[in-house]
């Protein structure tokens, strides 16, 4: 199996179409297309975004070595949190400048984020945000976000605990699942998944 293989087989398996992964590789659909059928090999930075991404180790991708995953178990809740911006632009250059980096990804116009000491901090485009549910919880404009790869099976569980108010499973838009929980004084937790 080749880079494009793997990349492919990745993609598939989270439930991503070609265009979804390049909206949050900040690459062309086209870009993603060549990859998988072994027209183009990505660059070391697209290399390393999509193992974040999908939190599988470098040497895997490119060489078809060592262990798959990057981290020992997928199904654990992974922690990320995310401030809610007005304005995306200037959000991204400001934190670019304070953590001294780069953003690592880009998701059109809708989120960036970035990934350092094993978190990931997104900032969210407040104007792309439809579907949300911030209600009853004040100006909050920072959430903490969990990810975890069976969505369904984690939401039975929270709710089963009845520890919160919790909102169904949302699916703003294609390829995007998640659904909210909200702590004893009204903070939002929102728990995303497939």
């Amino acid at each position: 199996m080749d880079v494009g293989r793997r990349i492919q087989t990745l993609r598939v398996k989270s439930g991503l179409s070609q265009e979804a992964l390049a909206d949050q590789l900040g690459v062309t659909r086209q870009s993603v297309s060549k990859w998988e059928l072994g027209q183009a090999l990505p660059d070391t930075e697209k290399i390393v975004q999509i193992s974040r991404l999908f939190g599988v180790a470098t040497d895997w991708i490119l060489l078809y070595e060592g262990p798959m995953l990057a981290r020992p178990n997928r199904q654990a809740l992974r922690f990320g949190m995310y401030l809610i911006v007005k304005d995306f632009a200037k959000s991204v250059d400001f934190y670019e400048k304070l953590l001294s980096m780069r953003v690592s990804t880009v998701g059109a116009n809708r989120f960036a984020q970035f990934f350092f000491d094993g978190i990931c901090m997104s900032i969210m485009n407040e104007a792309h945000l439809p579907g949300h549910d911030y209600s009853g919880c004040g100006d909050h404009k920072f959430a903490l976000n969990f990810w975890i790869a069976d969505l369904s099976a984690e939401y039975e569980r929270v709710k089963s605990l009845n520890i919160g108010r919790i909102t169904k499973i949302i699916n703003p838009h294609s390829n995007y699942h998640f659904f909210n929980i909200y702590d004893p004084d009204g903070n939002v937790i929102e728990i995303t998944g497939h």
